[in-house]
């Protein structure tokens, strides 16, 4: 495809090859940015390899793929009944197998169509076209319309739904806090044809549609109940016949007649809940009650698997991560002064050594990771006691002051990480009291808690995560964090294109948030899993989606 070609997709394209042609753009934004604007995955990394010399390794099949076998897989069981408000992966990989989003995120961090076959963005970012796939039946029999998609979207921009959608799509709807979506914000242009009008720039639209709780559901969704596990309706390869919540899920391959996507081996899966204590799943999956775990929660184990024969481990770098985040509404860190002197007394690497093995790197108390695209290089924090102990005085507590943090119990690296935190601050004078709870407790209270430590899924882009987390009024925006100018700095750096330019403003974001002093935020996490030997064809996705395409089991 040349650069005239390229230019009928979107304008932008020929500016980007040029750009990567002299070495202004690296191969990876190049990538993110060109499948982003419409141009396809595999068009995408032809062109770059071209230029590059660097192609995608195929994935050798050393046998012929396996028809047949149920794939076990131990994994939490939680609350599933509505995607819109899913706050956990695992529900996601619940539904995901039944129902469908528009755009699909690959093990590469790269955007695919799904649902959407494929979509034209405006020159200006602001309109874009998405073209839905035809042929697609839901498993009631109905077709899948653009419809379904309106139907969706006018939920999630709904405040009174509470999905963290409000803040994926805040381009779709009013600037404030509790603004309802736009009138004009979604256009049915035909029946598998639908047009966004947004507010402001947004170039991360498609990459948002990826996200758990972006599954599509059925169009009577509300009408026929609002609850997904008692009418699973979807889109997808795979029907739901039982669940339960703790203990399992199981689902039988859907006719492939009337499955619309890639070949499906299984003829069915199982998601089998072993509990919160790390040894179990891996006990269940070295005697064989299982094939694959969802992760692997405790990083002490991986060094054990590497040694274990019959068992595989996978790894992947990520922008999952954990935040220590201070709530700052509630004293005493409504005092900017007490949240500045706790992150003084942080040293990173120590944290990222002893709670995670040095497997990640070390965080900078931003949430903007080295793996996203438009990650800027600032200066990093360091540890400062003195610093620390005058932020203190100045905040009227010269002798000290006692606090105390939530956190889980399981994975063990979440209570390790405060435990180290406490041991640090307490030279400054913060006696840290460390409050470990059973998950379902300190989830039940994660967006109210003074002082919480929370852990956070991969997202592809920087922009995405703070929009999620940071901007005004959204959902899942547990430190009430409220800054106009970051509000300002983020719509800018949504809409902009260039990556050198989009940059520059994120560094403005990121020196933002260490000033203020929002969260601390230890480290990025590398993840892992593992599977029996028999399990082929399953690769590990950084935000842990579990996607069967394509996996089989070998006769064992």
């Amino acid at each position: 495809m040349n650069k005239s070609d390229l230019g009928k997709v979107h304008a932008a394209l020929p500016r980007l090859v040029e750009d990567l042609e002299h070495g202004r753009l690296k191969r990876r934004a190049f990538l993110r940015t060109a499948t982003l604007l419409g141009l396809s995955a595999p068009v995408a990394y032809a062109v770059a390899g071209t230029i590059t010399g660097e192609y995608p390794v195929s994935r050798a099949q050393a046998q012929e793929p396996r028809h047949g076998g149920i794939l076990r897989t131990s994994m939490n069981i939680k609350d599933c009944s509505d995607p819109a408000i899913y706050d956990w992966s695992e529900k996601g990989n619940v539904a995901r197998q039944v129902i469908e989003p528009l755009v699909m995120l690959g093990p590469d961090n790269i955007a695919r169509p799904w649902l959407a076959e494929r979509w034209e963005a405006s020159e200006d970012l602001k309109t874009w076209t998405f073209y839905l796939r035809q042929g697609v039946k839901w498993n009631n029999g109905d077709d899948f319309i653009a419809d379904d998609v309106i139907a969706n979207f006018t939920r999630w921009l709904d405040p009174a739904t509470g999905s963290s959608n409000y803040g994926r799509f805040a381009a779709l709807r009013g600037p404030d806090d509790g603004d309802p979506m736009l009138d004009n914000a979604i256009e049915k242009v035909d029946e598998h044809t639908i047009r966004f009008n947004l507010r402001t720039a947004d170039l991360a639209l498609p990459e948002n549609m990826t996200d758990y709780p972006a599954l599509i559901v059925h169009r009577r969704f509300v009408e026929e109940g609002g609850n997904f596990v008692e009418n699973p309706v979807g889109t997808g390869p795979f029907l739901l016949q039982e669940f339960a919540i703790g203990q399992r899920a199981v689902f039988t391959k859907r006719d492939a007649a009337e499955y619309w996507g890639p070949e499906i081996y299984l003829d069915g899966l199982e998601f089998l809940d072993h509990g919160d204590d790390p040894a179990a799943s891996l006990a269940a999956l070295a005697s064989g009650q299982v094939d694959l775990l969802y992760r692997l929660f405790s990083i002490d184990q991986v060094p054990a698997i590497r040694q274990r024969g019959g068992i595989r481990l996978y790894e992947v770098a990520t922008a999952q991560t954990g935040v220590a985040r201070m709530k700052v509404t509630e004293p005493p860190f409504d005092n900017e002064m007490v949240r500045q002197a706790v992150a003084a007394c942080i040293d990173h690497e120590v944290l990222l050594d002893l709670a995670y093995q040095n497997f990640g790197l070390p965080g900078e108390n931003h949430h903007v990771s080295p793996v996203h695209p438009e990650y800027a290089e600032i200066p990093r924090p360091q540890q400062d006691y003195d610093r620390a102990r005058q932020l203190l005085a100045e905040a009227g507590y010269p002798d000290g002051i006692d606090v105390s943090i939530d956190c889980v119990a399981q994975p063990t690296w979440e209570s390790n990480t405060c435990q180290i935190i406490a041991e640090m601050v307490r030279p400054a004078g913060i006696n840290l009291s460390v409050n470990i709870m059973p998950g379902g407790t300190y989830w039940d209270r994660w967006l109210t808690a003074p002082f919480g430590f929370t852990s956070w899924t991969h997202r592809p882009l920087g922009v995405t995560v703070l929009n999620l987390g940071y901007r005004t009024g959204v959902p899942w925006n547990e430190s009430s964090y409220s800054n106009p100018e970051f509000d300002r700095l983020l719509d800018q750096a949504n809409g902009t294109l260039d990556v050198d330019a989009r940059r520059e403003i994120m560094a403005q974001l990121e020196a933002i948030m260490q000033g203020d002093a929002v969260i601390v935020q230890p480290f990025w996490r590398a993840i892992h899993t593992a599977s029996s030997d028999r399990v082929q064809g399953f690769e590990i996705q950084p935000a842990e989606e579990h996607h069967y395409h394509g996996v089989w089991l070998q006769e064992g």
